[in-house]
């Protein structure tokens, strides 16, 4: 890329897109196309196929998508499944239709099996059963990965490119306490317990999963790294993390104490834990030169005050 090229984020609004663009914008990128979900209906063939051939986007990155937690993933398997696939399939096409350079494709660490080894190694994708809470979404997600190496191989070029980030979290994720990811609903939970003086807060699970997570400009910053250093890349995905991993249980005390809630958390055993653990082994990608920059306890304050400043609510 250079600072002049034709730049689409699909997904400018959600917390991977919104940092994509700061980051191009700080990079002195000044030609970053982006839609709403209203003005572009990404699942709709002829408007993604209209929008491609209007604008010329010379880079991709693919960062819309229907995301949720646990609780989403169980109501609405279909709707994970359909909206995603459609629009990876639409977006992908078109891409190669009008000769995009290069497209960025963001996988998930829900792809592998849900007692994969650890550090999970990306050669480890179909070694085992996965989670079976998030197997709609991981399906859609599969299918994008193999969608990057079948084009590449049918079309004899090196255009798509998979990344594979573990939990993201940071500005403009969603906070609401029943669909969201772990980090915002527990930011969100533990936020609400201290403003309505709960001197107990009850959360989901034995507390003891572990999970690796990487703040939303630290996987903007790999993303627009694997893009200018495309020509390094070998036709396979890329798994891109932090390299640490935290207990539900910890991350929940640092969030903690960062809302200064004195209250007691006890868990709820009953409820389901998911995948006992997710860290990837990043070494593949982190050997071509990029490092995360933004430890967590860093991106846990920066996430809060960024909640507290747009929410709504009042700090406390």
């Amino acid at each position: 890329m250079d600072k002049n090229s034709i730049i689409y984020v699909a997904g400018h609004t959600g917390m991977l897109g919104t940092a994509l663009v700061k980051r191009l914008k700080e990079k002195g990128f000044n030609d970053i196309r982006a839609k709403t979900h209203d003005e572009l209906d990404l699942t709709d063939s002829r408007e993604v196929d209209k929008f491609f051939e209007y604008n010329k986007p010379e880079y991709v990155f693919l960062a819309a998508g229907k995301t949720g937690g646990v609780m989403a993933n169980k109501t609405f398997p279909a709707a994970f499944l359909h909206v995603n696939i459609a629009i990876q399939d639409h977006v992908f096409e078109a891409a190669q239709k009008h000769d995009v350079k290069n497209l960025i494709f963001y996988g998930s660490s829900c792809i592998y099996p849900k007692y994969s080894k650890q550090p999970i190694k990306e050669e480890y994708l179909f070694t085992g059963k996965i989670e079976e809470t998030s197997e709609a979404y991981a399906a859609a997600k599969i299918a994008g990965l193999i969608a990057c190496k079948a084009y590449n191989s049918q079309y004899g070029i090196n255009k798509f490119i998979a990344l594979v980030p573990n939990s993201m979290y940071g500005y403009n994720d969603n906070f609401d306490k029943d669909n969201s990811h772990v980090m915002a609903a527990l930011i969100r939970k533990i936020h609400d317990a201290n403003g309505e003086g709960q001197g107990e807060l009850t959360l989901w699970g034995s507390g003891t999963p572990r999970r690796e997570f990487l703040f939303c400009e630290d996987a903007a910053d790999a993303s627009i790294f694997a893009m200018e250093n495309s020509e390094k890349l070998e036709g396979r995905h890329y798994n891109i993390g932090s390299g640490t991993d935290y207990s539900i249980r910890e991350l929940a005390d640092i969030i903690k104490s960062i809302v200064r809630y004195d209250g007691e958390i006890l868990w709820d055993t009953d409820k389901p834990d998911g995948t006992p653990k997710k860290l990837l082994d990043s070494s593949r990608f982190l050997s071509l030169g990029w490092r995360p920059s933004i430890p967590l306890e860093t991106g846990l304050r920066l996430t809060y005050e960024w909640f507290l400043k747009n929410s709504g609510i009042k700090g406390i």
